[in-house]
């Protein structure tokens, strides 16, 4: 009997396990229910992640407004939307109050990307970061509420846990945080509860890991490691780690990125004022990451070891199971399959 029991059981527990898991498989951005011709803006939309953004509502069907002022995003990423009847471009910039207003007009959703991202460029300009980042996204809050906005999502960081050593990193617990772009993140967070609470919006803070895929500058402020390894290598150039390499990091795929966000716009008010880990919830060392590079690449180069740069965290790894739990993410893509993808678009495109 204990043998039928236990045959059964395990049968039971497996059908449970599958039914989940293709629960899991259904519930991605790509099924989302929008009501028909939603409005999306995307700040920053000439940029990396948001012209990923950009290209995943489009093909949706769902119309597009992108507020970019140009200054870290480049015309070619939204190149081939220009055509598309459903995208709009508007250069601007998110300083701009009144602009701000009038971009949020008739809009359903915002994907609020624009922002000024470089770590040692923030310490040297902090009233230049103050302006952009706390402002700037205070600006373009303040218009979604005014607008009746339905959902409004904002690009957040995982620099806010600073000197914090535990590992991973929970939202709840933060430390210190090492440099003035970390501040502005932390700020925009303490924004998004307030709006959430007082005025109407829901926010819903994305703190993004160490994010790679296509459209990232090999040359550009944003954790711009992979690329500038990736080009390195294509050319037969040995890259520059800075430190010792042994610095881990939380390497998430861009499509996840633009999964977690518009998983938000659908998510419950009660999910919202709050800041989501968005990560795959695994950490590589900086040289096992450049060991599978130079594997997929067939290269042989030795890297060189450089200085530590100021104002990096030493590790940085994400416990991801309140985006799942409260928004529905699961990550689709491991380091492996993602870094294929990635190194297939540089090779196009480089």
């Amino acid at each position: 009997m204990e043998v039928v029991f236990w045959q059964e059981y395990t049968y039971y527990v497996r059908n449970i396990v599958f039914k989940l898991e293709k629960c899991w498989e259904i519930m991605n951005y790509r099924t989302s229910i929008f009501p028909e011709n939603s409005l999306f803006l995307v700040t920053g939309g000439a940029g990396f992640i948001g012209s990923n953004l950009a290209e995943a509502i489009l093909s949706m069907g769902h119309r597009v407004r992108v507020l970019d002022n140009l200054s870290t995003g480049y015309a070619k990423n939204i190149a081939g939307f220009r055509e598309n009847p459903k995208f709009e471009f508007v250069e601007g910039d998110i300083r701009d109050a009144a602009l701000c207003h009038r971009v949020c007009e008739g809009v359903d959703y915002v994907l609020h990307q624009a922002a000024a991202v470089s770590v040692p460029e923030s310490i040297e300009q902090p009233v230049e970061y103050t302006l952009t980042n706390i402002v700037g996204t205070v600006n373009m809050m303040e218009a979604a509420a005014k607008n009746g906005v339905k959902k409004f999502t904002y690009a957040s960081s995982a620099a806010v846990y600073g000197d914090d050593e535990a590992m991973p990193k929970r939202e709840e617990i933060v430390g210190n945080r090492l440099s003035t772009y970390a501040v502005t993140k932390f700020a925009t967070e303490e924004y998004a509860y307030q709006y959430t609470m007082h005025y109407g919006l829901d926010c819903y803070g994305m703190r993004y890991f160490n994010v790679y895929g296509r459209r990232q500058d090999p040359n550009g402020a944003y954790a711009a490691v992979i690329p500038k390894f990736i080009e390195c290598l294509l050319r037969d150039q040995p890259p520059t780690i800075n430190g010792d390499g042994e610095q881990s990091r939380d390497f998430v795929y861009v499509e996840d990125v633009v999964q977690a966000n518009l998983l938000a716009c659908v998510g419950p008010h009660e999910a919202a004022g709050e800041a989501y880990n968005v990560a795959s919830g695994k950490r590589l060392s900086l040289n096992e990451m450049y060991t599978v590079l130079s594997a997929l690449l067939e290269k042989e180069l030795k890297p060189i070891y450089g200085p530590e740069r100021k104002g990096d965290i030493r590790h940085s790894g994400a416990d991801i199971s309140k985006i799942c739990k409260n928004l529905g993410y699961t990550p689709e893509y491991d380091f492996e399959k993602g870094i294929k993808e990635a190194i297939q678009w540089y090779k196009e495109n480089l």
